[in-house]
């Protein structure tokens, strides 16, 4: 029994004591907020059932002829896996032409039911139905599991395997020093291991971006006997620009590293560099 369940039990029950140490059911009732048909009601659940059917006292039945038929249930969760990325208004649209009829509140409904009522407990479905059975996946399966691939990779969800498997790299304003000039921090995070460098300069420039790279990075993954296969970066000018003639371009291509950028506007996906310079920071 559940605690939510023993607390009920626990406050009906105490109505039907206060009630018969008072020796007034309607003073009881006064005194706990309930009316006398609920006490009475409470009193023959105890009588007839126990403690127990207090449980169920005021818990309205389900009315299964509301319930959908199991053929078009069946219909909805097998569609779901079909075209996870539809929402219940188009999956209503659909299954109407193949000669089933359901609302979309209907959809909605089975969904809840099977723990399907959102885009990546659908794709978590496939995954998994895949998985047991081997199924070959159609081309608007592969789009919706590659388009939350992408979601993921914009709103900061990335997937990583190992030490060198992806590292994330930015550039940050540091300040003005006098006689100086403007100071800038070029900043790498190894997304697996959390391992990271960092180094100042006072230009913003690819040659500047490699050298972090060139400086720091490789020289400790040689170390640990491996290397980098990939780096995610904003698009910045120090970052991106023609490939034959770009000095961070040729730098990734001369050491076969890809080269990943951000979603445009989602500055979010190399959160992992910005946390590591606030801490810096303070």
């Amino acid at each position: 029994m559940s605690s939510v369940q023993q607390n009920v039990i626990k406050h009906k029950v105490g109505l039907l004591n206060l009630a018969a140490e008072l020796g007034n059911v309607s003073r009881a009732c006064k005194v706990m907020g309930f009316s006398r048909d609920t006490f009475y009601r409470y009193q023959a659940a105890v009588e007839t059932g126990g403690v127990d059917a207090l449980i169920d006292a005021n818990r309205r039945k389900q009315n299964s002829k509301n319930r959908i038929e199991e053929v078009a249930e069946t219909a909805v969760t097998t569609f779901a896996l079909e075209q996870p990325a539809f929402g219940q208004v188009r999956v209503s649209n659909e299954l109407r032409k193949r000669g089933i009829f359901v609302s979309p509140s209907g959809v909605r409904s089975v969904w809840l039911r099977h723990n399907l009522e959102s885009f990546k407990k659908r794709l978590a479905a496939l995954k998994g139905h895949v998985a047991k059975t081997g199924e070959v996946l159609t081309e608007a399966q592969v789009q919706a599991l590659e388009r939350k691939q992408d979601d993921d990779v914009a709103y900061g969800e990335i997937e990583t395997a190992h030490p060198g498997y992806l590292g994330s790299q930015d550039t940050f304003y540091v300040g003005t020093i006098k006689g100086v000039g403007r100071i800038y921090q070029q900043t790498f995070v190894d997304t697996y291991s959390k391992w990271a460098a960092a180094k100042l300069y006072t230009t913003k420039t690819p040659i500047t971006a490699a050298d972090l790279l060139n400086d720091k990075v490789l020289p400790f993954f040689a170390e640990q006997g491996m290397g980098m296969i990939r780096v995610m970066t904003d698009r910045g000018t120090e970052y991106c620009g023609k490939p034959e003639s770009h000095d961070y371009q040729l730098y990734l291509a001369l050491n076969d590293i890809e080269h990943t950028k951000t979603k445009v506007r989602h500055p979010q996906t190399n959160g992992i560099c910005e946390r590591l310079t606030m801490a810096i920071s303070t």
